[in-house]
């Protein structure tokens, strides 16, 4: 099966810190993993691996290995092509007049915009309309941003993740800030996008953002892989209570997984 991330003794430094350390961790394309762990634990930087964003820390002692879609060298275009990521800090990157058309069609270019250079086709116009219809916005393209509830917003972003047909969508804390009844809503959706065929990795801290159709489970803690394997066997009471270093309580029903600390409870 084509790995989509390959990575073997991968560290990230900044500022003489190690955000990541010695990461071993394979994402095969296809596949559909939640990356879950603590604030701070290093999941936010390795999105930015993903992207080709950073690079990892050279140590020519024991060199990393880092290959995107199979190759050593990429070029960053072809990447952010294909591989859609939909990040909560873009929310605040786009300006407020900025309309939902402007922001799905931004994503043919990875900018923040649809600028003067950029010169969108008949077919990209199609294909960002076709994005925003599987979203279920296409009737916002008008709107500008500010006049978007969160989930709104959330939904075009995503849309814009998806309008060049990527081989891998990389969601970063796609439901934070939403509801419960929004965050149904959202899981529901992912689960679609996986059964049409959108291979997914959902980076969180909640167990109950992660949809049913998602079978594997990576754990970061501390920088480093923590555990890595099937959901069902990662997501219990023992094993998540190690990773929060709390005493945590793992439910499941209907393929949703919820977690309270023994003595209180949380969504």
């Amino acid at each position: 099966m084509e790995k989509a991330l390959e990575l073997r003794n991968v560290s990230v430094v900044r500022s003489g810190v190690r955000i990541l350390d010695s990461v071993d961790l394979d994402i095969f394309k296809g596949e559909n993993l939640a990356v879950i762990g603590p604030n701070g634990s290093g999941k936010t930087t390795l999105i930015k691996l993903l992207r080709g964003d950073i690079h990892p820390y050279y140590n020519e002692e024991s060199p990393a290995v880092m290959r995107i879609f199979g190759q050593d060298r990429w070029n960053l275009f072809e990447v952010r092509g294909r591989m859609g990521v939909v990040s909560m800090d873009l929310q605040s990157m786009f300006r407020p007049d900025t309309t939902v058309r402007e922001v799905v069609c931004s994503g043919f270019f990875n900018s923040l915009d649809v600028f003067r250079n950029h010169t969108l086709t008949p077919e990209m116009e199609e294909a960002a309309v076709r994005s925003a219809t599987s979203m279920g916005i296409e009737d916002l393209m008008d709107r500008p941003i500010e006049n978007l509830s969160l989930g709104e917003m959330r939904r075009a972003l995503i849309a814009r993740a998806l309008v060049t047909g990527p081989d891998l969508l990389v969601l970063d804390e796609p439901m934070t800030g939403l509801d419960i009844v929004m965050k149904s809503k959202f899981r529901a959706m992912f689960d679609i996008l996986i059964e049409a065929g959108v291979s997914i990795v959902m980076i969180t801290h909640e167990l109950t953002d992660i949809p049913s159709s998602v079978s594997r489970v990576v754990m970061v803690k501390d920088g480093r892989i923590f555990a890595n394997g099937p959901k069902e066997e990662l997501l219990t009471s023992a094993r998540v209570s190690e990773l929060f270093g709390e005493d945590v309580v793992v439910e499941c029903s209907g393929g949703i997984y919820r977690m309270h600390l023994a003595d209180s409870v949380i969504e």
